[in-house]
């Protein structure tokens, strides 16, 4: 949890998938490393697998998979479940820059 108080503090907006290994939902590796390619050192793109972090998936109540979420110095920005593909990712994170 310190450590995720640490990441999301930064000021520069993080987007972070909480995701699980044994869904077929889950989206692919490349569609966030085409976000975290188009929005290069301006924002952090993080997965978190929500079975190795039991404990932060239940303190920010992530129930579906995957749910996505922006930060900006310690504040979330924006929180969606479902799945998104990379424009609108990339969209949603640049209103943060």
């Amino acid at each position: 949890m310190t450590k995720f108080g640490e990441i999301i503090s930064i000021d520069k907006p993080v987007l972070i998938d909480f995701y699980a290994d044994w869904s077929d939902s889950e989206p692919s590796l490349e569609t966030l490393r085409d976000v975290a390619a188009a929005l290069g050192d301006k924002a952090k793109v993080i997965k978190i697998d929500i079975r190795k972090n039991e404990i932060l998936a239940e303190a920010l109540r992530v129930k579906g998979n995957p749910t996505f979420m922006i930060y900006k110095n310690g504040e979330m920005k924006w929180r969606q479940t479902g799945e998104q593909d990379a424009n609108t990712l990339i969209g949603l994170v640049q209103q943060y820059f």
